[in-house]
């Protein structure tokens, strides 16, 4: 099993559209931190509004904590998609190449074959929400400095200590790559019906704006359902930045999120063990 995750792997990671998403944060991500410094704390304090009227504020709040929390609220509207391109590309895109015959004449079980390739397309999703905290912290940290953690959210201000802020933004990304794997096992999932990887990039985002407008309108019919849509759960990391941490609703949201990733991942392989491999 671990000469094929290596190979699969390599085979990931030697496509360029696997870069695509590295790049896109490469780009993004250190403009957004340069525009911030232009801009100098007006942000903030734009942010604050009127609380700066009743509260006396000191220190820095204007540091990496508080940006990176900031971008991590921004990006993951567009994260699901750079997920998708590879995701859903590591079956169909075999399909298009015409390899799928050569692979799977080998002494080795389709399901073996398939669990390789989902753990690499696992692997690929936290090394890009990775990558995202590197640069978002690790600019931040050399261009704003440390500092408390200011959190704005639905009107409510929340000020964490920085003695805190390791431990808060390594669980807000871990629970933001346990949400992400739920998107790549969606794309995984399409990318097993078709052969070619635009199929399952469409197929997934649709799932996608459909369950997202399902879960934000606040409409009675959609009341039973919502609880149980994995967009409802997806923003499960900003819980890492509530004071105090609701433990129990961050673990029923990772159930659910975990039973979604479950789910598709065993559909999936249904479909890949009896699938007529044609190419």
């Amino acid at each position: 099993m671990i000469n094929l995750l290596y190979y699969e792997l390599f085979k990931t990671y030697a496509k360029w559209r696997t870069y695509i998403g590295f790049l896109v944060v490469m780009v993004v991500i250190p403009l957004v931190l340069w525009g911030l410094k232009l801009e100098g704390g007006n942000f903030v304090q734009r942010q604050m509004g009127r609380l700066q009227a009743d509260f006396l504020v000191s220190g820095n709040l204007f540091n990496a904590w508080t940006i990176s929390q900031i971008i991590m609220n921004s990006l993951w509207v567009h994260v699901p998609f750079l997920i998708s391109l590879v995701a859903g590309d590591q079956l169909a895109g075999e399909a298009t190449a015409g390899t799928f015959r050569l692979i799977l004449i080998r002494p080795v079980s389709r399901a073996r074959i398939l669990n390789a390739k989902y753990a690499a397309t696992l692997i690929y999703t936290a090394s890009l929400v990775l990558a995202i905290a590197v640069m978002s912290i690790g600019l931040g940290l050399l261009m704003f400095g440390s500092g408390d953690i200011l959190v704005l959210e639905g009107g409510s201000l929340t000020i964490l200590p920085e003695s805190q802020a390791l431990f808060r933004f390594a669980l807000a990304y871990a629970l933001a790559i346990w949400s992400m794997w739920v998107v790549a096992s969606l794309a995984f999932l399409f990318s097993s019906f078709v052969e070619n990887a635009i199929g399952p990039i469409i197929s997934t985002m649709g799932v996608i704006i459909v369950f997202l407008v399902v879960s934000n309108l606040h409409i009675s019919a959609f009341e039973f359902i919502r609880p149980y849509l994995f967009t409802t759960h997806e923003s499960v990391w900003q819980k890492a930045f509530a004071d105090p941490l609701d433990w129990s609703t961050i673990a029923a949201s990772c159930g659910v999120l975990g039973a979604y990733s479950a789910a598709l991942w065993m559909a999936t392989l249904a479909i890949f063990k009896t699938k007529d491999i044609l190419s």
